[in-house]
């Protein structure tokens, strides 16, 4: 889910503010949006690029490929991004479980491998407990900065990982870092990037040295959960996005692995 609305969303909802969950409550809802803007995403930045998208994924979680794990999606939307996992889920014999809002779920197909739990992660004792120590995969997709509107990152982290069996994995993916997006557009390419773009000469406005909005995720919040992480006794991991996704230039991938 992304912080930065198009034009054609909610105009109550702010351009630049992170989007909490009840913001989402009422975009799952709203007819007169696409799949892309009900979970955040102007058309032109999601419409078309789900397998590129998921393709990443998969080689970030290589134990999609296996048969029979247990997996949870936090905040899995309503786009085409999470019936891709639900299928892959069918195929290998995955358990799959869902957590999000119940109008974003209930756009979402019935599977019996599925199950959907309504609320907010990680507000769900019940879910905690049956998945402590036993789930190989969670996937936290566009999401860390939604995380960031309501609540305690290190809280969600904390019994994030607790869930994790030994191996197992979690993906917080498609992470908007604002130092990594100064870092681009202070560049050469984001310049040619940036003016091609507006159709203008302007360069972009980049600064360095200073502090950034309030709220956002910059390399001081990446490096924050890394650190949390490793010192729980996982590993961690900054990776790139694949160069063919639609927002590499500006966004990053966190791999936490429990040995």
């Amino acid at each position: 889910m992304n912080t930065a609305l198009s034009g054609s969303l909610p105009g109550s909802l702010h351009p630049t503010k992170a989007i909490s969950f009840e913001d989402f409550r009422r975009l799952a809802i709203d007819p007169s949006l696409s799949e892309y803007e009900r979970i955040g995403f102007p058309d032109d930045f999601r419409s078309g690029r789900d397998d590129e998208i998921f393709a990443d994924i998969r080689y970030k979680l290589p134990a999609l490929e296996e048969t029979g794990r247990t997996i949870l999606d936090i905040g899995p939307g309503c786009s085409r991004l999470p019936r891709i996992l639900i299928d892959l889920c069918e195929e290998n014999s995955h358990r799959l479980l869902m957590i999000d809002s119940e109008e974003m779920l209930e756009q979402l197909p019935e599977r019996p491998f599925l199950t959907k739990v309504t609320g907010m992660f990680p507000d769900c004792p019940e879910l905690l407990a049956t998945l402590k120590g036993r789930t190989d995969l969670i996937l936290c997709y566009s999401v860390l900065q939604c995380i960031m509107a309501d609540m305690s990152v290190f809280r969600f982290l904390d019994l994030s990982l607790s869930l994790l069996a030994p191996g197992g994995r979690m993906l917080i993916g498609d992470v908007p870092n604002a130092s990594k997006r100064r870092r681009f557009f202070a560049s050469e390419t984001g310049i040619r990037f940036h003016q091609a773009y507006t159709g203008t000469d302007d360069l972009p406005d980049v600064a360095f040295n200073r502090l950034g909005d309030t709220g956002a995720i910059d390399d001081a919040v990446v490096s924050a959960v890394l650190q949390r992480a490793r010192l729980a006794g996982f590993d961690a991991y900054v990776m790139p996005q694949g160069p063919g996704l639609p927002m590499s230039n500006r966004r990053e991938d966190i791999l936490i692995v429990r040995p």
